[in-house]
């Protein structure tokens, strides 16, 4: 798995900064952004704090981080898709050939010899069997190409390796991270959350030194029983 960062929004702390001043100045923002410029960083990082502590997130919305995200799943993939305040870009299944398609193979099968082996073994029986579809549809010549993709997409597993671009604002990554680093979040989620959220405190650690599961900001576990036992449930 792998998690990159492509882009992020230039002058971060700024652009938040003269969002949140254009709703209670007659200035236009492009003056207050000007003008962000003479005030001490302090003073904006205070700011964005006091803003977050009362619950006024639209501003941290104008600003966005772009992720190149690859070796994960097509089941971890349908679960980031799910948060639809966000962009997506992925790799095709209709116009890339997957003839040798890689595969994840969850940590619970892969540290088992015996379930490791007949896993792999499902995969690469999916695997000829895809190439053999594929040479009966090249044989007859009744598909193009395009057409023998988009049909073969039919008998790829869900452990089928994918590569997807992600575009989220900050105030959606801060929600992302309350629910994907939750310990009942699956595994593979869990994990590029967490190498989403690593950068994310690199480079704007003025918003995302105190993001993670939602426990943490409210101090008990939203769960109930079904809880980790990190922080004791709401009673």
């Amino acid at each position: 798995m792998d998690v990159e960062l492509l882009a992020f929004t230039k002058d971060p702390l700024r652009v938040i900064y003269s969002a949140a001043k254009q709703c209670y100045s007659k200035k236009d923002a492009k003056v207050i952004f000007s003008s962000s410029g003479k005030v001490k960083p302090s003073k904006i990082k205070q700011f964005i704090e006091h803003l977050s502590a009362r619950g006024h997130l639209s501003p941290l919305e104008h600003v966005s981080f772009t992720f190149a995200v690859s070796g994960i799943s097509r089941t971890c993939s349908h679960q980031l898709v799910r948060h639809r305040i966000a962009s997506y870009s992925q790799q095709s299944q209709r116009y890339v050939d997957m003839e040798d398609f890689k595969y994840i193979i969850p940590p619970s099968i892969k540290k088992k010899p015996g379930l490791k082996k007949k896993f792999i073994g499902i995969m690469e029986c999916i695997q000829r069997s895809y190439k053999a579809f594929k040479g009966e549809f090249e044989k007859s010549g009744s598909l193009d190409k395009e057409s023998i993709n988009q049909d073969l997409r039919f008998i790829l597993p869900q452990a089928v390796e994918t590569k997807i671009v992600v575009t989220m604002n900050v105030r959606e990554l801060l929600h992302f991270f309350e629910e994907r680093l939750c310990l009942r979040a699956q595994w593979e989620i869990r994990a590029v959350a967490g190498k989403m959220l690593k950068i994310c405190r690199k480079t704007l650690p003025e918003i995302f030194k105190s993001a993670g599961p939602k426990c943490k900001r409210l101090g008990y576990c939203p769960e109930g029983d079904k809880g980790c036992g990190l922080y004791p449930p709401r009673h």
